[in-house]
C-alpha cells in the first residue's frame, strides 16, 4: 500500500502543517505584545517626565539620537515614533488593555487607528476586523476612509434578514451587507450603455467581496438556473464560508423598485430548490442599486419569505488625495481585470 495516497497520511500531514502554522501565529503574536508593551512604557517614560521637569517635545528629538548612538542597528526609534509612543501611552492607560487586545494588530495599524478613529469602541471593532480579516494597514486605511463602520451599523432597517435568518446567522449576515458598498474607479463615458456599466459593476463587486476576506468564494456572473423549463440569469452568485449558504447578488444601475424583491424572492426559492443541500443554510439575497428610498426598501421586504438586504452603491471617479500612494493606480487595475 502507498503510504503516501493514503486519507490517514493527508490527515497526518494537515495535522502537522496547521500546528506549525498555529505555533508560528503565537509567536508571532508575542513576539508583537512585547514590542507594543515596549512602545507602551517608553511612552509612559517620556510622559512621566516632560510631566515633573516640564521638558517640551524637543526633549523626543534628544532621545532619539541617543538612541540611535546607543544601538545603530537599531529601527523604530526615530522623533516621529517616539512621538507616536508618547500619544500610545497617553491614550491607553491600561497595560491589560494594550496586552489583550491592543496586541492582536500590528504597531503602525494601532498607529493608523490613533490617527484616524477618536472612538474607542470604534477602534476595538476596526480591530475585530483586522483579525477576522486578515487586513494590511493599507486594506485598513481604505475601510477606513470608506466609512466602513457607518455602514456596516446602518444597515439593519434595509434587510429583513433578523427576521428571516436564525441566530447567529442573522448577525452575521447583517455584518457581510454594507450601506452603502463604495466601488472605486469606474470609468464612466459618454458612450456606455447600462449593460456596460453593470459589466464594470460585477468586476467591482466581485474583487471587492473577495479582498474584503468576509468569507465570500465566487460561483459566477450571469449564472443559469432553469426553472419550468425557462432559464434565469443570477447576475452574481457567491457562496459564504461563514454563513455556509449561497448568496444572489443583483445589481440595478437606478433606483431601487419593489418588484426587484420580488424577483429576487423568485430566484432564492429556486437556488434553494436547485442548489442547496441538507449541509447549506437558507441563501441569501442582496439588492445593489444606485440609489433607494429607506421606507420603499422597508415595505418591499416585510412580507417576502426569503432573506433579503437592500443596499446603495457609490462609485468615486478619482483617488481622494489622502489614499494617493496607499491605493494601486487605474492602470494597475485595469490591468489586473483584464
Amino acid at each position: 500500500m502507498n503510504i503516501e495516497k493514503s486519507i490517514e497520511y493527508k490527515e497526518l500531514i494537515i495535522g502537522i502543517k496547521t500546528q506549525i502554522k498555529n505555533s508560528r501565529q503565537k509567536a508571532l503574536l508575542s513576539v508583537n505584545r512585547e514590542l507594543l508593551i515596549l512602545y507602551w512604557n517608553i511612552g509612559n517614560i517620556i510622559l512621566k517626565f516632560q510631566d515633573k521637569e516640564g521638558w517640551g517635545s524637543k526633549v523626543i528629538d534628544n532621545i532619539s539620537k541617543e538612541i540611535k548612538n546607543e544601538f545603530p542597528d537599531l529601527k523604530g526609534f526615530s522623533t516621529r515614533n517616539l512621538k507616536y509612543m508618547r500619544k500610545f501611552a497617553l491614550e491607553y492607560k491600561d497595560i491589560k488593555f494594550v496586552q489583550e487586545v491592543l496586541a492582536q494588530i500590528t504597531w503602525y495599524q494601532n498607529i493608523t487607528l490613533l490617527e484616524k478613529v477618536k472612538d474607542i469602541d470604534q477602534r476595538i471593532w476596526y480591530i475585530d476586523k483586522i483579525t477576522e480579516n486578515g487586513w494590511s494597514r493599507n486594506t485598513l486605511v481604505h475601510q477606513i476612509e470608506s466609512n466602513l463602520f457607518e455602514r456596516q451599523n446602518n444597515v439593519t432597517k434595509t434587510t429583513n434578514f433578523m427576521e428571516k435568518l436564525e441566530a447567529p446567522n442573522n448577525k452575521l449576515a447583517v455584518e457581510a451587507l454594507k450601506d452603502p458598498y463604495i466601488f472605486d474607479f469606474i470609468s464612466m463615458t459618454e458612450e456606455m450603455n447600462e449593460r456596460d456599466i453593470e459589466k464594470q459593476l460585477v468586476k467591482k463587486v466581485t474583487k471587492l467581496l473577495l479582498e474584503l476576506g468576509s468569507g465570500f468564494a465566487f460561483i459566477g456572473n450571469q449564472y443559469k438556473l432553469n426553472v419550468g423549463g425557462d432559464d434565469y440569469y443570477l447576475d452574481l452568485l457567491f457562496y459564504n464560508l461563514k454563513l455556509r449558504c449561497y448568496v444572489v447578488i443583483e445589481l440595478k444601475t437606478g433606483k431601487f423598485k419593489p418588484e426587484y424583491a420580488g424577483k429576487l424572492n423568485f430566484y432564492l426559492s429556486a437556488v434553494d430548490d436547485i442548489l442547496k443541500t441538507d449541509m447549506d443554510n437558507p441563501s441569501i439575497g442582496i439588492i445593489l442599486c444606485k440609489e433607494k428610498n429607506r421606507l420603499v426598501a422597508e415595505y418591499s421586504l416585510k412580507d417576502m419569505t426569503k432573506p433579503i438586504g437592500v443596499s446603495e452603491y457609490k462609485l468615486l471617479e478619482k483617488i481622494p488625495e489622502d489614499l494617493k500612494g496607499t491605493l494601486p493606480s487605474i492602470e494597475e487595475i485595469e490591468e489586473t481585470l483584464e
